[in-house]
């Protein structure tokens, strides 16, 4: 229950993108359930009335889901505290401030994968030890990507580093350094790959606002890709975004509402 309306979304398992006018409600519905997921997360009951949002979760007699989100708007970063906290100087944006914590999380996906790794390698077990060679693969795809995706402005992903570091012509580039449509890509790529393959949900509002129209069309491909396992729910006004086998994954806020 939203206001007057009553929505009922009943969503695929893999991609649903919700469209519609300006003013219809996009952004209030996914920003409704990222503060209730929020509220579950904290400890809060899975379907509290306080904010109108009930959720029926998978599988049967599931309280709780493992969710990302991404916000595309770069806006400068106004929490003085926040600021004042930065060890890193260079954090100056909203989408800065969701590299600077990407970054924290790819660094625990590293070991990760190296511990899986070196416990596949010494198992004994001939087929654990032929699956290692499999850990690093998603890592790579992700740099091969991106790599790809920027490959007209000469950036590289810089692969001996442990952090995010590119390379353009011999320089040494942050990611904060990059233009909005860049960090905004590196950003959901980067929080596909950290998922680490795992099923979870991740909610994007209209995450092609800075992307040209190529990138929009490969947005949500490059995403399954990464993490097949994750359920996607989005805004957006982009017809690309849809382009790539995704018409159907498409509703429209008036299709689910009742007055």
């Amino acid at each position: 229950m939203w206001g007057h309306k009553h929505i009922v979304w009943d969503l695929r398992p893999d991609v649903n993108i919700l469209s519609g006018m300006n003013g219809a409600g996009k952004s209030t519905i996914l920003n409704l359930c990222v503060d209730q997921l929020d509220r579950i997360e904290a400890g809060q009951e899975a379907n509290s009335p306080d904010n109108g949002v009930n959720f029926v979760f998978s599988p049967e007699g599931a309280e709780c889901v493992s969710y990302d989100v991404i916000r595309s708007i770069d806006r400068p970063l106004m929490n003085s505290n926040l600021l004042e906290k930065m060890s890193d100087r260079n954090v100056k944006s909203e989408l800065d401030w969701q590299l600077y914590k990407l970054q924290r999380r790819y660094l625990d996906y590293q070991v990760n994968i190296g511990n899986r790794t070196i416990s596949m390698l010494t198992s004994g077990d001939p087929a654990r030890m032929a699956q290692a060679a499999q850990e690093a693969m998603p890592k790579a795809r992700f740099m091969d990507y991106v790599d790809e995706l920027f490959h007209d402005t000469g950036k590289k992903i810089v692969r001996d580093s442990n952090e995010i570091v590119f390379d353009q012509f011999g320089t040494r580039l942050l990611p904060y350094s990059l233009s909005s449509g860049e960090k905004q890509l590196l950003v959901v790529l980067l929080t596909a790959l950290v998922q680490d393959n795992q099923p979870g949900v991740l909610l994007m509002d209209e995450p092609e606002i800075s992307l040209h129209v190529e990138w929009q069309q490969q947005l949500l491909r490059r995403v399954r890709s990464m993490n097949p396992n994750v359920q996607v729910i989005m805004t957006t006004h982009s017809p690309a975004v849809i382009m790539d086998g995704w018409m159907d994954a498409v509703v429209d806020v008036a299709d689910i509402t009742v007055e």
